[in-house]
C-alpha cells in the first residue's frame, strides 16, 4: 500500500513547466547566445542580458513565488519533480564560470559546450546538444535558449507567472539603461556590478538537499514556505512600486489580486473539507461498521465533526488573510491526520465492504475494470 499511496499522491499533485525566453520583433532570441552575438555584433550583449535577469530573480523572487502559490503547491513544492519553495536560478557550470570571468574583466564571448547524441539509428544523424542538462531540482534553470520555470501548479493559469517574469525583467532592463544613460558606467560596468551584487541567487547544486536549502536560506535567497504568505507578496510596497511604475498594475489591482487568491485558497480548502466529511460519513464509517475492523467509529465521527466545526470558525473570521492561514493549517494538520485514520480503515477492511475506490483500483483501473 505505501508505494500505491505515494504514486497516487504524485498524480494528484502534478504540475507543469513554463518555458520563457525573450524574442525581438525581428525574431532574434536574446537568450540564444549565438543569435544574440550575431545580431548585436557585441559579445557583451548576452552577459548583460543574463545579468539583468539574474538581478531580477534575486530582487523579485518573492513575486515568482507568489505567481505559483496555489493550494496544490503547498503540498507539491519540494517533491514530485517540483523544486522547493526557495527561488534560485541554475545557469550551469559553463555559463557560471564564464560570468565569473566576465565580471573579473575577461574578454571574449560565451560559447556553450556541446556533446553528441547518437540516436541509435543509422538513418538518423547524431545531434549536438548542450553538454549540461538543465537542473531538474531548480525552480528557474537556464536550459539553453530559454529559462524554465518548473514550479507552476497543474491547474494554474500561467498569465500571472509571465506577467511577473516580464515586468521584473523589463524593470531591470530599464534600471540598467537609466544607469548607463546617466553616465554611471558602461553597459558592461553597470551589468557586472549588478551581477556581482545579486550573485547569491545563482545555485547549480541539488535543491532537494536539506543542507543546500539551509545554505540558500542563509544566503538570503527568497524562501516563502507558506502559499498564503506568498500570495500576499503581490501587495507588498516594493512590488506595488514595481507594477505601478511599469504601468502594469495599480495599487488597487495588486490588492484585488491578493484578495482573490486568498479567497480562492479558502474556497478550495472548503471544497476539500466538505468532500472529506462526506466520504467519512457516507463511506468510511459504514464500511468500518459493517466489517467490524479498523479505527473506532467514534474517532471517525469526531474527525468529521472537527472538520465541520473548523470550517464554521473559518467562516466567522472577518480577516481574509487570517481565514486563509486557518484553512492552510486545517488541511496541513487535521486533514492529514484524518486522512491517515481513513487509510488505516482501508488497509484492514475487506474489499467487499469498502465502497470507495482503493489505491489499487486507481492505479490499475485499466486492469480491474470490467
Amino acid at each position: 500500500m505505501p508505494y500505491a499511496r505515494k504514486a497516487i499522491q504524485q498524480c494528484q499533485r502534478i504540475g507543469k513547466h513554463n518555458n520563457w525566453s525573450l524574442i525581438t520583433t525581428d525574431g532574434i532570441n536574446l537568450l540564444n547566445v549565438k543569435q544574440c552575438n550575431n545580431s548585436t555584433g557585441n559579445a557583451d550583449a548576452f552577459p548583460v542580458i543574463m545579468s539583468a535577469i539574474t538581478a531580477a530573480v534575486d530582487e523579485y523572487g518573492d513575486l515568482l513565488r507568489m505567481a505559483i502559490a496555489s493550494p496544490g503547491n503547498d503540498f507539491r513544492l519540494g517533491a514530485c519533480e517540483a523544486p522547493p519553495a526557495i527561488v534560485s536560478t541554475y545557469l550551469g557550470d559553463d555559463l557560471t564560470s564564464f560570468l565569473e570571468g566576465w565580471i573579473a574583466g575577461k574578454s571574449g564571448g560565451y560559447t556553450p559546450n556541446t556533446k553528441g547524441l547518437d540516436l541509435g539509428a543509422s538513418c538518423l544523424a547524431s545531434l549536438d546538444i548542450p553538454s549540461e542538462d538543465r537542473n531538474r531540482t531548480s525552480p528557474f534553470p537556464y536550459g539553453g535558449h530559454r529559462f524554465e520555470f518548473r514550479a507552476v501548479g497543474s491547474s494554474q493559469n500561467v498569465s500571472m507567472v509571465n506577467t511577473a517574469l516580464n515586468t521584473m525583467t523589463a524593470a531591470k532592463f530599464k534600471e540598467f539603461a537609466d544607469a548607463i544613460e546617466s553616465g554611471k558606467g558602461s553597459p558592461r560596468e553597470v551589468a557586472a556590478k549588478a551581477l556581482k551584487h545579486h550573485w547569491k541567487v545563482i545555485f547549480n547544486g541539488n535543491n532537494y538537499d536539506e543542507s543546500n536549502q539551509e545554505e540558500l536560506t542563509k544566503r538570503g535567497v527568497w524562501r516563502i514556505d507558506s502559499g498564503v504568505e506568498a500570495m500576499c507578496r503581490i501587495a507588498d510596497p516594493k512590488n506595488i512600486q514595481l507594477f505601478s511604475s511599469m504601468g502594469v498594475l495599480s495599487t488597487e489591482e495588486c490588492a484585488a489580486r491578493r484578495d482573490v487568491m486568498l479567497d480562492h485558497y479558502v474556497g478550495s480548502v472548503e471544497i476539500e473539507v466538505k468532500a472529506m466529511i462526506s466520504m467519512i460519513n457516507h463511506h468510511v464509517i459504514p464500511s468500518v461498521k459493517k466489517a467490524g475492523v479498523g479505527p473506532s467509529v467514534k474517532s471517525l465521527s469526531e474527525a468529521a465533526s472537527t472538520l465541520k466545526d473548523a470550517m464554521a470558525i473559518i467562516h466567522a473570521e472577518g480577516d481574509l488573510k487570517k481565514k486563509a492561514n486557518m484553512a492552510r493549517m486545517l488541511r496541513l494538520e487535521d486533514m492529514i491526520e484524518f486522512r491517515n485514520l481513513c487509510d488505516e480503515a482501508e488497509a484492514v477492511c475487506p474489499a467487499e465492504y469498502w465502497t470507495l475506490a482503493t489505491y489499487e483500483d486507481l492505479l490499475f483501473l485499466d486492469q480491474t475494470s470490467k
